[in-house]
């Protein structure tokens, strides 16, 4: 389950002292011994627009995959990567894709490696639910500590391509051993391929360093700090408030700056706001249903 194509090979050899030959020497040599399995052509790297964070602890990614153990039961197994060196930070092996199972992943990493700054993720349920307009626990546990929970734009999975590649990597290490029977079990396969990974699996986009190598060679960004908890609030909804930006501004009227009224007055207040064209009303962190037929209408809302 080891990467053994010439530019893996190629870089083991150099790490161990050898004199290799060129990579083109080794790749004709595993094709004609029929050890190589070609892959399809790639995109020329000019387009593919790489970007990657200047230092660890700026930026992490979370994301899960489903794996089956010995009797067929489905497990999620869920992974934290640092984004600047690709460092394995956290695997949780869980029955499911749970709110519970992606706090218990990204606490794990922050103890480890420390708070990062943002963290990158899907719009799961489990991850980071807010275009859905409800915040979950993992938002609201990073927000507290002060960390800007992120997500890709919807149907682009390429926005976490450092994780969907990291899954790649485990798998075909996980499908070279015998299966888990069990939860426990898989967990234990999990971290002796992190303990792997971080250690000895040179990167060719790390310049042939290890992940842990590459931790090492640079400063990790330093903590974000929390912002001041507003009375009565959950932590998310007071990042909703703070970052809310005041849409066009109307020549007069009860609505006017609703937002910005909102942010000001989080545990007592009231506010004029537009019926959507769901029938929904949004305030704070809370949606609402009014009725289809109130859209565009402006309704009172209070809250105490």
């Amino acid at each position: 389950g080891l990467d053994a194509g010439p530019l893996s090979v190629l870089a083991r050899m150099r790490r161990q002292g050898l004199n290799p030959p060129s990579r083109a020497t080794l790749a004709r040599a595993f094709a004609a011994a029929g050890v190589s399995k070609p892959e399809p052509r790639k995109r020329p790297r000019a387009a593919n627009r790489r970007f990657v964070y200047p230092a660890p602890n700026c930026c992490w990614q979370i994301d899960a995959f489903t794996w089956s153990l010995a009797d067929g039961t489905a497990t999620t197994i869920l992974q934290v990567i640092d984004d600047h060196t690709r460092l394995a930070l956290a695997t949780l092996v869980a029955e499911g894709e749970t709110s519970k199972a992606a706090l218990k992943a990204v606490s794990t990493a922050i103890r480890r490696w420390g708070v990062p700054q943002r963290l990158l993720s899907d719009n799961g349920l489990a991850f980071n639910p807010t275009r859905r307009g409800f915040t979950g626990k993992l938002v609201d546990y990073l927000v507290d500590l002060g960390v800007k929970p992120i997500t890709g734009k919807p149907d682009r999975p390429t926005t976490q391509g450092k994780n969907e590649r990291f899954h790649q990597t485990l798998q075909k290490w996980l499908n070279a051993r015998p299966p888990a029977h069990s939860i426990e079990a898989l967990q234990i396969m999990v971290e002796e391929f992190d303990t792997y990974y971080n250690h000895e699996r040179v990167h060719q986009a790390l310049s042939d360093k290890t992940p842990m190598e590459a931790w090492e060679a640079t400063e990790p960004a330093p903590p974000p700090a929390p912002e001041p908890r507003m009375p009565h609030m959950p932590p998310s909804a007071q990042a909703m408030a703070k970052n809310a930006k005041a849409g066009p501004q109307p020549a007069a009227g009860p609505a006017t700056n609703t937002r910005a009224r909102l942010a000001l007055h989080p545990s007592v207040g009231s506010a004029d706001l537009m019926v959507k064209q769901n029938g929904q009303v949004k305030a704070l962190s809370c949606m609402f249903y009014v009725a289809t037929s109130r859209a565009a209408e402006t309704v009172h809302v209070i809250w105490t």
